[in-house]
């Protein structure tokens, strides 16, 4: 074998020995190459995946929503509703004239107390008068012709038996009788009718009250619509020793509203001060526009301090039949599905539940149904929060009593 620098013959020993020498030098070198390189590459790439990792896992963490939850209180046993009411008279009519003529006199002016049956005006009527004198100078004449008719009748009766008449003419003497005798009676008729018309020129009072308007004054011409014209009231009258209170009372309290129940009025005009009044009536249906039930109360103001047509806050003390709860309002979802509140549950998963209102205190609301007691409810849940989403709750409080 030839060496190739020299061109000199070796020995085929030596020759062998240096082909197997360089080969292995070769491979030794280029597995050094690739180790150098590959720690070169990883050096370079696992930090990165390492930052990548622990930015996911911090993603992952920041995307899980920390929340505040709170508990429940229990609402009270006893309930104090409080509704506004419009304080009405008991009884309140306008007073209108039955007649038509001229205001001739008036005794009562605003604010007067009077009884029923009293005598508020009168009315000068000439033309009733004058029809109620021809009336009865009608009425005289139809009872002279009466008279007339009735002795033609019984002397024809007493001819016919000597056949001085004929039947003929005792049943037509009959017959005239029997016309005056109806003539009389329609004549007697109109005379009633024209001193009743003649007994409206008295205003009198329909029932104990005071005065609130009066619209007339003398020489006023009075119509009393009779003919077709717009009738004049005349006065304004008001039953005020007893009087009505109307509430709309909620839905889910209409149970506990029944007759008997105790009330409570306060008023601006009387700070500090509360009138008694009882729960007399309901109209035991549910107006379908507003979901409340139409009350009455009854409040006594035999003393006259308090006014129709004022303005009181109704307190009832009525009793829960439903157990409530109180929440802040802070807790509430409002969204398309209706009132809701989110709740934590097992595996710290975010449950939105519906839920019924009850009063609105405020601050506060009372929730009457959809919600256990023993809930945690978030605060101030975000608005992308969906049902079943993993949360992280950070405090967990109860929620302050309703105030007094």
């Amino acid at each position: 074998m030839t060496d190739p620098q020299t061109g000199e013959s070796l020995p085929p020993s030596e020759g062998n020995e240096n082909l197997g020498v360089r080969p292995g030098r070769r491979m030794v070198a280029a597995l050094s190459v690739l180790v150098v390189t590959g720690g070169i590459v990883g050096a370079g790439i696992v930090p990165r995946l390492r930052a990548k990792a622990a930015l996911r896992s911090e993603t992952n963490d920041l995307a899980v929503p920390t929340v505040s939850v709170i508990r429940a209180t229990p609402g009270a046993p006893q309930t104090e509703i409080v509704l506004p009411g419009n304080i009405q008279a008991f009884s309140d009519s306008p007073i209108y004239a039955r007649t038509s003529g001229y205001l001739k006199k008036w005794y009562v002016d605003i604010g007067a107390r009077v009884a029923a049956g009293q005598l508020l005006a009168e009315i000068e009527t000439p033309e009733v008068d004058q029809q109620l004198d021809q009336a009865r100078a009608d009425l005289k004449t139809a009872q002279a012709n009466l008279r007339l008719a009735e002795i033609t009748a019984e002397r024809y009766e007493g001819l016919l038996k000597t056949e001085a008449v004929s039947k003929e003419d005792v049943d037509k003497a009959v017959g005239d009788f029997d016309a005056r005798r109806a003539m009389v009676a329609s004549a007697e008729s109109n005379v009633r009718r024209l001193e009743q018309m003649q007994s409206f020129e008295k205003i009198e009072a329909p029932f104990d009250g005071v005065i609130t308007a009066r619209n007339t004054d003398v020489g006023h011409l009075i119509d009393s619509g009779a003919g077709g014209g717009a009738a004049t009231e005349l006065f304004h009258i008001a039953a005020t020793s007893k009087l009505r209170v109307f509430i709309h009372v909620p839905e889910q309290y209409s149970q506990a509203a029944r007759p008997g129940l105790m009330a409570d009025l306060t008023l601006l005009e009387f700070p500090g001060r509360r009138f008694k009044g009882t729960l007399v009536r309901t109209a035991s249906s549910i107006d379908v526009a507003t979901r409340t039930l139409l009350v009455e109360v009854d409040v006594d103001n035999s003393r006259g301090e308090l006014f129709p047509g004022a303005y009181a806050e109704v307190h009832l003390q009525a009793p829960e039949t439903v157990p409530v709860l109180i929440l802040p309002v802070s807790t509430l979802i409002f969204r398309s599905e209706g009132m809701q509140v989110a709740t934590v549950e097992t595996g710290n998963r975010a449950i939105l539940r519906n839920v019924t209102l009850g009063r609105d205190m405020g601050n506060e609301v009372e929730v009457v149904s959809g919600l256990n007691a023993n809930a945690s409810i978030i605060v101030n849940p975000p608005d992308s929060l969906v049902s079943g989403e993993t949360v992280r709750v950070a405090t967990e409080n109860r929620a302050p009593a309703e105030s007094p």
